[in-house]
């Protein structure tokens, strides 16, 4: 089975050692470093229309294939955390695309469709993304990651831009975060998302927007032949 291994800090990279024609896949540009053994494909997993339900979702139409013997390195694209779920061919995992890194060959990795309100308002579209089968899989989260674990009938809100992903199977749903003036001047977001145990629930501690908001005014402007910083 290959060898997996998460080191770093605030910018973490997932380090893999393949044996002779160990598999596993992996989003598209995620890829540090390999050995020359360890050969690359680029291949639509699941077949034609599971590449078109990964462009649904926000990922990416083709996915990296990497195949032992060697080691290859992978990262997140933000400073965050990698971390490992198990599956065991009985339970699926849905998720916000972009955090998905890498999985075993045994992994499907598909799509499921929200409920309408969650899917438009949490702003991730219609669709989770969603993984299956049997192995190791890794996903990524932006900041920090929070665990939290529902018994049967406990509810939680999270602030949607937040919600990583979940135990398929559980329900959930969407409430405003209060009324206009919260809306507009609280900065948390306009939605949260309820979710009802049982299940497991990752959260990142920051948000893609959150990240996009500090970022852009240190952006080149249009037309100023340079980077523009604003103090």
């Amino acid at each position: 089975m290959p060898e997996f291994s998460i080191e770093g800090a605030e910018m973490q990279l997932l380090k893999v050692t393949l044996s002779q024609g160990e598999k596993i896949y992996a989003d598209g540009g995620h890829l540090i470093s390999k050995d020359g053994g360890v050969k690359m494909n680029t291949t639509l997993k699941g077949g034609l229309l599971s590449g078109l339900k990964r462009a649904i979702t926000g990922g990416t139409f083709f996915v990296t294939e990497l195949i032992g013997p060697g080691k290859a390195i992978l990262a997140g694209i933000f400073p965050g955390k990698i971390f490992e779920i198990d599956l065991n061919g009985s339970n699926s995992i849905l998720a916000e695309s972009h955090s998905f890194l890498a999985a075993e060959e045994g992994i499907n990795y598909d799509s499921k469709m929200s409920s309408i309100g969650a899917g438009v308002f949490a702003g991730e579209g219609l669709f989770f993304a969603k993984f299956g089968g049997a192995g190791k899989l890794f996903l990524h989260a932006y900041g920090g990651l929070s665990v939290i674990d529902l018994r049967a009938g406990e509810r939680i809100q999270v602030e949607a831009g937040h919600l990583l992903a979940f135990e398929d199977g559980m329900r959930y749903s969407i409430s405003s975060v209060g009324g206009i003036k919260s809306m507009l001047f609280s900065h948390e977001g306009w939605f949260f998302v309820e979710l009802e145990g049982p299940g497991r629930i990752y959260l990142h501690t920051v948000t893609a927007q959150q990240l996009a908001n500090v970022i852009e005014p240190f952006l080149p402007r249009q037309g100023s032949g340079g980077v523009q910083i604003n103090f």
